[in-house]
C-alpha cells in the first residue's frame, strides 16, 4: 500500500459507541509510527463535578499517557485523609498528572513528564504505592533499601487490611485532583504553581 493509498484514520464518536471518543492511527510521539490510539470521555464525579479523562496508547512501543482535567475551574488544593478503617479504602480519588501523592513516612509520587492522571479510590492509590515498594524490594542492589522497602510494605499492607492507619495526601496546584469524602481535610494549595 503506497502512502497515497493509506487507510483513513478511524474515528468513533461518543454518539456512535455510547462510550469514549476514540481516534486510532495517530503518530506516536515516541516511536513515530501511526499506531497511537487517542481516547477521551467525560465522567461526572459525584461531589467534584465533570472531568475529562483522556489517554494515549501505542500498540507498537507500548507508550501510555493518561490524564484527568476538570471541566470546571478549581483552585489549587491539598487534601489529607487518614485511612483508619476498611471502608475508607473505597473513598473516591481523582488524581491529575500535576498532583503529588504523599504517604508520610512511606513515599511521595511526584508529578513529571511521565506522570499519569486517573480516577480511582484510596485502595487503588495504596496498591500503586505497594507495587513501587515491591519493585524496590525485589530489584534494588542495596540491602538496606530492600530491607526498608520490605518494612514499608508491611505498613501499607496492614492499612489495606484495615489493621493500621495511614495518611494519604494529594496536592495539586491546578486543582484537578481531589479526595472525595467528608472525612478528607481540604486546604488551599500553598506551594508553587509550576
Amino acid at each position: 500500500m503506497t502512502k497515497e493509498q493509506k487507510e483513513p484514520q478511524k474515528k468513533v464518536t461518543s454518539e456512535e459507541s455510547q462510550g469514549p471518543e476514540v481516534l486510532e492511527g495517530q503518530k506516536c510521539p515516541m516511536c513515530f509510527k501511526d499506531t497511537l490510539t487517542l481516547m477521551e470521555h467525560d465522567q461526572d464525579v459525584p461531589f467534584f463535578g465533570p472531568v475529562l479523562v483522556f489517554s494515549m496508547d501505542c500498540s507498537s512501543c507500548n507508550y501510555h499517557k493518561a490524564d484527568v482535567e476538570c471541566q470546571e475551574q478549581h483552585e489549587g488544593a491539598k487534601y489529607t485523609l487518614t485511612v483508619s478503617e476498611e471502608k475508607d479504602l473505597s473513598i473516591r480519588v481523582v488524581k491529575s498528572s500535576t498532583a503529588t501523592v504523599k504517604i508520610p513516612r512511606i513515599m511521595s509520587i511526584e508529578p513529571g513528564p511521565a506522570s499519569n492522571g486517573y480516577v480511582t479510590n484510596v485502595e487503588g492509590i495504596l496498591n500503586r504505592v505497594k507495587v513501587q515498594l515491591e519493585k524496590t524490594r525485589d530489584l534494588s542492589e542495596d540491602d538496606e533499601d530492600r530491607k526498608k522497602a520490605k518494612n514499608l510494605l508491611k505498613k501499607v499492607q496492614a492499612a489495606l487490611w484495615g489493621h493500621d492507619t495511614i495518611d494519604v495526601i494529594i496536592e495539586d496546584p491546578e486543582g484537578n485532583s481531589a479526595i472525595i469524602s467528608e472525612k478528607a481535610k481540604k486546604e488551599k494549595f500553598k506551594g508553587k504553581k509550576e
